[in-house]
């Protein structure tokens, strides 16, 4: 049909290109979809705007407030084949009302008279009472009548024992004023009194504990008191505010300054055991390499050490009591420089670096103690400099550690002579002097001739 219709020179109608899918689904119709275009927003347009303005069916937005949305709003209600229940206006009454009034409410025709579902809130507050004989008996009292207890306990009876509520109606004409405390305190004591005599289980104020029985009693003096403080409380003024406010601030400072003399003490102590111990290993190296290791200096040694230990034993004992403080023995080794352990090539220099322990202000107090004494704080770094400028440099650590700890206690000492002089007028505490003038003699010295800054023979001059 093709060359026919070529050959007469007629067009050909369009037709697909033959393709496997059309040969084995040629009767089934592709069906295209249009999807329309969706208006875009434009750029800093809020959206609720672009609502108002624009919806899907692009219709101009209505002049008056319309719901033709086809959403579950207009969905219709779905009733059941049964009957409606039948309500009945129906009246009612109050159990916890003594007037017998009668009310109307709602409700079914087929639910049947129950009582009044709230009454069971209504809670009632069980009020002793008493007879003529058993108050002649119990209950006299010399402050309280019996007409005003009667009084009380009608007002307790009426107003569940709202005490305000009772003190504010209490019956000033006929009887005197009371407060509020005298009130509670006559009741319950008539309640403590009664729980005792009878076996009532009206009493509120009784409690069962291990099977005994326990009655409640009121401190009137304490909630008078109570309430005094709390009304001096609010009755402050500024001023006093601000000077408990400067108060609890001062206070505050003395604690602290109180922990860090405990601190102090602490390291002092952690000194005072490292100079021990090296004095004691000194010592224990002498005797052996002397070679004189006879009975009686070994004796005499052993007595020594007995000696320093009873002797710092009484010292403790004879300190201010401030807290107790466990005693930590704690070899202090002055600066440990790490060593060089670099795999590759490393400078000599490295071994002079201060660790990181070691903080800045004290750092800055040995390089000042250097130049005092006329040290180079970088010297040339050659293996026995090296040595002896990190021994140096840790011996002067661990004498700025001792002067601090020094000022520390020379200030406790004029502390505590300040303390005895205000306790005891006229009066002056003498303090020895090689206790208190011992910062005296070492300032007048430099620091290089307390040190020893040579260490050995054969070492550098203090010049570097």
């Amino acid at each position: 049909m093709a060359d026919i219709l070529d050959i007469l020179d007629i067009e050909q109608p369009g037709t697909a290109e033959i393709t496997r899918d059309s040969i084995l689904h040629g009767d089934k119709i592709k069906k295209k979809y249009v999807t329309a275009k969706a208006a875009r927003r434009p750029e800093g347009m809020h959206r609720e705007v672009f609502a108002l303005l624009y919806n899907d069916n692009k219709d101009l937005p209505p002049l008056l407030p319309t719901d033709t949305g086809k959403a579950y709003k207009q969905t219709k209600a779905k009733l059941g084949m049964r009957k409606v229940r039948k309500w009945v206006w129906a009246p009612f009454t109050n159990p916890a009302r003594k007037d017998n009034a009668v009310f109307y409410h709602w409700k079914r025709k087929t639910d049947e008279s129950k009582e009044y579902p709230f009454a069971q809130f209504n809670k009632q507050v069980s009020i002793p009472s008493y007879s003529e004989s058993e108050y002649n008996q119990y209950l006299k009292s010399e402050d309280w009548s019996q007409a005003e207890t009667d009084h009380l306990m009608d007002l307790c009876q009426r107003f569940d024992l709202r005490f305000i509520v009772i003190h504010d109606r209490w019956d000033r004409a006929a009887f005197r004023d009371r407060s509020v405390e005298d009130l509670k305190e006559r009741y319950y004591n008539i309640c403590g009194i009664l729980s005792k005599v009878k076996t009532n289980p009206w009493s509120n104020t009784v409690t069962m504990v291990n099977g005994e029985k326990r009655v409640y009693h009121y401190d009137a003096e304490h909630e008078r008191k109570r309430k005094e403080q709390l009304r001096r409380l609010f009755d402050r003024t500024k001023e006093q505010i601000e000077e408990e406010q400067t108060l609890l601030a001062e206070l505050k400072k003395i604690e602290a300054r109180k922990r860090e003399r405990e601190r102090k003490t602490q390291d002092l102590q952690k000194l005072i055991s490292r100079a021990d111990g090296n004095s004691a290993a000194a010592n224990q190296t002498a005797v052996t390499n002397d070679g004189m290791n006879t009975p009686s200096t070994v004796s005499s040694s052993i007595a020594r050490r007995h000696d320093r230990k009873l002797h710092k034993k009484k010292l403790a004992a004879q300190q201010r009591p401030m807290r107790a403080i466990e005693t930590v023995t704690v070899e202090w080794s002055g600066i440990k420089f790490p060593e060089a352990r670099g795999t590759g090539v490393w400078l000599r220099s490295q071994r002079m670096k201060l660790p990181p322990g070691v903080g800045q202000r004290k750092t800055k107090a040995i390089e000042q103690e250097l130049r005092l004494m006329n040290i180079d704080i970088a010297p040339t770094p050659t293996e026995a400099i090296c040595k002896h400028f990190n021994e140096l440099r840790s011996d002067l650590a661990l004498a700025l550690d001792l002067k601090n700890a020094l000022t520390s206690y020379e200030f406790e000492l004029q502390a505590l002579r300040h303390q005895y002089e205000a306790l005891n007028p006229g009066k002056t505490l003498t303090i020895p002097p090689s206790i208190c003038n011992m910062s005296t003699e070492a300032d007048t010295k430099p620091l290089g001739e307390i040190i020893d800054v040579v260490g050995s023979p054969g070492s550098h001059n203090n010049t570097i």
